[in-house]
């Protein structure tokens, strides 16, 4: 669990609502489900109009990286390549067949299998950089669903303000009606602005971060294979490797 998200969304959305109550306000007026609806329901639909379905749904699945993020180990990468390079120093590249069954990354089982199977060291470095660029690209597509969000909700909210005050006009015969219906129809651009700016642009920072330690944990783990394919010393390929660290 990442902690720091979880504080970070509970403390923006709590000094928005202690500051309600500071100003002398009430939570409950900026509790308006119509609004709610419009303004995430616009979005939702702009953004799946502006997307592929796999891409969408891509994105989707991976908001939950902002708490839950991908295991990412450079440490333990780093370890285990350098004994893989021990290994293959002491009995040759067809000894790390044996270890291929065991690796449960799908990428990291491509790297080795190539490796056992003797292909040449800048022939597999081209082979598994063009995954990682693939990869790369269709993770940040479906990462930047959700600034895409962060983009159209503030349009939506505004919308649905004026929506609202469509609606205000229409009881102009009623002025006791008329403040209150004013304030219910600008919570929709609050709604709006505090969406994009709280939830989902950073949500899209955050996406994009971690697709950017996936990429860096790949590209050590090329580094890493072609070394062991040149027959570089394990200490060099260790060291190499730990220059990706930060």
């Amino acid at each position: 669990m990442d902690k720091i998200s979880l504080i970070g969304l509970m403390l923006g959305f709590a000094a928005i609502l202690v500051g309600q109550v500071l100003e002398g306000g009430h939570v409950s007026s900026l509790i308006q489900p119509t609004a709610f609806l419009i303004v995430v329901g616009g979005t939702m639909g702009a953004v799946m109009l502006q997307s592929p379905s796999r891409v969408f749904i891509d994105g989707l699945r991976m908001g939950r990286w902002v708490f839950v993020p991908p295991a990412v180990d450079h440490a333990g990468l780093i370890e285990e390549t350098t004994a893989w390079s021990l290994v293959a120093r002491k009995e040759g590249l067809l000894a790390l067949e044996g270890r291929i069954p065991n690796l449960t990354d799908p990428f990291m089982r491509r790297g080795v299998q190539l490796l056992v199977d003797g292909v040449e060291p800048e022939r597999l470095r081209e082979v598994l950089e063009v995954e990682i660029g693939a990869a790369e690209a269709r993770m940040k597509m479906s990462a930047k669903i959700w600034e895409a969000a962060g983009g159209y909700s503030p349009t939506i909210g505004i919308l649905g303000a004026v929506m609202g005050l469509i609606h205000v006009m229409e009881n102009l015969s009623d002025p006791s009606r008329l403040g209150a219906g004013i304030a219910v129809a600008f919570v929709a651009t609050i709604y709006g602005v505090g969406l994009a700016n709280l939830v989902f642009l950073p949500i899209s920072k955050k996406l994009l971060i971690h697709v950017s330690n996936i990429v860096s944990q790949r590209e050590m783990l090329v580094d890493g294979l072609v070394g062991i394919a040149n027959g570089d010393n394990p200490r060099i390929i260790e060291s190499r490797m730990r220059g990706y660290m930060v």
